[in-house]
């Protein structure tokens, strides 16, 4: 991601929240995108009350979302026979994964009040659909965390079975998400 934001003249640092150092530097925003629950809660939203205007927003996004039943159940079965020793079930994505981001809103939000420096945390919801051709959902389906470590052959065949089920459906079908966050305000600083 840095490498694309450099290409772009974007000023990029590389380091973990944790370790950054903001200097001099000071923010309107710190957010981030299906990543801060790899972020220690309370050590991150310090280092964000610290890199933060008074008044600036932290704010922590993640994307619940509900797959089709038969997308879930080809990519289900694909998985289960590529990784059958894994914990994950890929056919519960049928069912909103909504449920499954509440304790990383509620640890986030815990870390916010524990880093202080910050105004009561909010909890934003906002829902909303996404119709994918099989070619759009085939070159984001890699991208899952739970395929990335996959080899190459058993990701092959995950991503075939996959598209065979978007293709049974017509070639594409609408997801539909709920974007969820945590949001604070950054009190007194400079």
């Amino acid at each position: 991601m840095a490498d694309v934001a450099r290409r772009f003249g974007v000023e990029v640092d590389v380091a973990t929240v944790e370790d950054w150092e903001p200097a001099d530097r000071r923010f309107h925003a710190v957010t981030a995108g299906q990543a801060w629950h790899w972020v220690d809660p309370v050590a991150g939203a310090a280092k964000a009350a610290q890199a933060l205007r008074s008044g600036g927003l932290l704010a922590a996004f993640w994307n619940a979302f509900r797959l089709p039943p038969e997308v879930a159940e080809a990519f289900g079965t694909a998985y289960r026979r590529a990784v059958p020793d894994s914990p994950f079930n890929p056919r519960a994505m049928a069912k909103s994964t909504l449920d499954a981001y509440a304790a990383m809103l509620t640890k986030s939000a815990d870390g916010i009040r524990k880093a202080g420096g910050f105004g009561e945390p909010e909890q934003w919801r906002f829902d909303w659909e996404w119709s994918y051709t099989r070619d759009a959902w085939l070159d984001q389906l890699p991208t899952y965390g739970i395929l990335t470590g996959l080899a190459p052959d058993k990701l092959a065949e995950v991503v075939r079975e996959a598209g065979a089920a978007v293709d049974a459906l017509g070639g594409s079908f609408t997801m539909h998400y709920a974007t969820v966050a945590v949001a604070a305000t950054r009190t007194g600083g400079a």
